[in-house]
């Protein structure tokens, strides 16, 4: 169904080609994955697909690709719409019509599809994504998880053969991405689409990938079974981290198959509770905000209720919930510009202040407000809007007039980017890295971060933890709003658990998403009942730093007696 033909991509003033020799089919009713860190070339592999490599972005095409026949360098992608379906990173850019039902049906006008035919495929869709009860909904007003989904839903209606996929879970809470994810596959199984997904979030779509597509970083392009490609593999989601450094063969791809092998594994950890995955923070830290009867309503429906929340000083929060159940209000109406019906805010800028009842950041200046919470929005894109890096951080810093300069802080976040670069030309990492540098050259005490993962892959996910831990040891409350289950346990020291506007579970980390059959990692899910969290634990339980003893001992049911030879050297 697609093949790539000895393809070299070359972008003008490109040192070395995004793709090299790239040589691979993928065939009819398969579900390929495409796995590499941020910039090894995957989006250009998933846009070489139906046209838009080079057609639009530039460059130079070597080689051929064909899909279904067709070579996407004599047939641009409005000639190939009827067979390859594409959706993107951002769905917002996508959008061309005002509601949910007129977005699932533009399409199908495009290609001139029958009305009576038309309106099955959006019933059909609307079912398929779980949609129904947002169809007359403008789009503008959706969360981003759910308008994800009616970018997907907008291409599934025309019914193409191939569906490109780039980041499409990576809006999305975990209940929604495995409708999403289920909703794929069936294509995949049921009607033969042939399916090709970036998706930086491995731990969600590995175990439904019949090959994986690993792009190590010199443009050059390994396709094999999941399994094979991600035992060596530079990338690879918790499950196999964990796998590798257990020894366990065959590498398990799912929970269950993990579980199965992981019994050695949970019997040698059970006398052993894992160290602590953040610094203990202090006994008694300083109150920096505190909200009481928080209330946002939009057209009349309550969106956030009467939501009671205090942040201190050093504590690392994530704030979960299924999409549209009011995290993003919430944030905004702590950072004070965003709406609210009822409730007060106060912020401390100074705990130790006798008699000091803090600040409402939404009856002070915009200047002012950014010295007390500092927000950092789903799109970081949205808060930059000069041309060029230097034009920002001058701006930030002539706004904020405190701190140790935004220039300062980008080179400690993220060293090396010159000045005079587009901030359209910065990688999402880049990006957001800026956007931190803009916000914290106010020397806010609370920051907000909302959804700050999306499109990181893990490598920037760790430096992002980096920078998180940097200002929780500064004193600064951070609040972390994601659907990232792997990310929250690594970096927060409380979740706080929200749903239809209201707060349902607020406590430790370990304690809230343990418990959770929705938010608990995967290696909470594998070594249940036993408390660990994260793959770093385990191998700091299973090889002390002070062990020159290799993990591998503890592997499968197939070497029960190695995993025996674990649990004595654990005692």
């Amino acid at each position: 169904m697609i093949t790539f033909d000895q393809v070299t991509i070359q972008y003008d003033g490109a040192a070395e080609p995004a793709l090299r020799e790239a040589d691979f089919t993928v065939e009819e009713g398969e579900l390929c994955l495409v796995v590499g860190h941020t910039g090894t070339g995957k989006s250009t592999l998933l846009g070489a697909v139906n046209g838009l490599v080079p057609h639009f972005t530039g460059g130079t095409l070597h080689g051929r690709v064909t899909v279904d026949g067709r070579d996407t360098a004599h047939h641009p992608p409005r000639e190939l719409a009827d067979v390859v379906g594409v959706v993107g990173q951002d769905p917002v850019d996508g959008f061309v019509t005002d509601t949910v039902e007129e977005e699932l049906a533009y399409a199908m006008e495009q290609l001139a599809i029958p009305p009576a035919t038309m309106r099955k495929r959006v019933e059909e869709t609307l079912d398929l994504l779980g949609l129904a009860d947002l169809r007359h909904r403008a789009l503008y007003e959706l969360s981003g998880g759910q308008q994800q989904r009616v970018a997907i839903g907008s291409v599934l209606t025309a019914h193409p053969r191939v569906l490109v996929l780039d980041e499409p879970t990576s809006a999305l809470d975990p209940t929604a991405a495995e409708e999403v994810l289920s909703a794929v596959t069936r294509l995949v199984h049921d009607l033969g689409v042939t399916v090709l997904m970036a998706e930086h979030r491995l731990e969600r779509v590995v175990q439904y990938a019949d090959r994986v597509i690993h792009l190590p970083g010199d443009g050059r392009a390994r396709i094999g079974p999941a399994p094979e490609i991600l035992r060596t593999s530079s990338i690879a989601p918790p499950i196999v981290t964990l796998g590798r450094a257990a020894g366990w063969s065959p590498l398990p791809l799912s929970v269950r198959d993990a579980r199965r092998a992981a019994a050695p594994l949970r019997r040698a950890l059970t006398d052993h509770p894992p160290a602590p995955v953040r610094p203990v923070p202090a006994a008694d830290p300083a109150r920096l905000l505190r909200a009481r009867g928080v209330t946002v309503t939009y057209r009349g429906v309550p969106a956030v209720r009467e939501v009671d929340l205090d942040l201190h000083a050093g504590e690392v929060t994530a704030l979960m919930g299924r999409n549209g159940c009011g995290k993003s209000s919430l944030l905004w109406a702590l950072q004070g510009s965003g709406p609210r019906r009822g409730g007060s805010v106060r912020v401390t800028a100074d705990p130790g202040a006798a008699h000091s009842t803090g600040t409402d950041p939404h009856t002070v200046s915009a200047a002012r407000a950014r010295t007390l919470v500092g927000l950092v929005p789903q799109t970081p894109a949205d808060l930059l809007y000069l041309e060029s890096v230097k034009q920002e951080l001058d701006q930030a810093d002539s706004e904020s007039g405190a701190g140790p300069g935004a220039r300062e802080i980008l080179d400690r976040l993220a060293p090396g980017i010159p000045g005079t670069t587009h901030p359209r030309d910065l990688s999402e990492g880049q990006r957001l890295s800026l956007v931190l540098a803009v916000q914290l050259s106010a020397a806010p005490r609370v920051l907000l971060l909302d959804e700050p993962t999306r499109g990181l892959d893990y490598r920037a996910k760790s430096a992002l933890i980096g920078i998180v831990d940097t200002l929780a040891a500064d004193g600064t409350a951070v609040v972390i709003s994601t659907h990232d289950v792997e990310f929250a346990a690594r970096a927060a020291d409380r979740v706080v658990v929200m749903a239809e506007g209201d707060l349902v579970a607020d406590g430790p980390t370990a304690e809230v998403i343990v418990a959770s059959p929705v938010f608990a990692p995967q290696t909470a899910k594998i070594l249940a009942p036993l408390p660990y969290l994260t793959v770093d634990q385990v191998t700091r339980a299973i090889r002390p730093p002070e062990s020159p003893e290799s993990p591998e001992s503890l592997t499968d049911g197939a070497h029960g007696a190695h995993g025996a030879d674990g649990a004595e050297r654990l005692r």
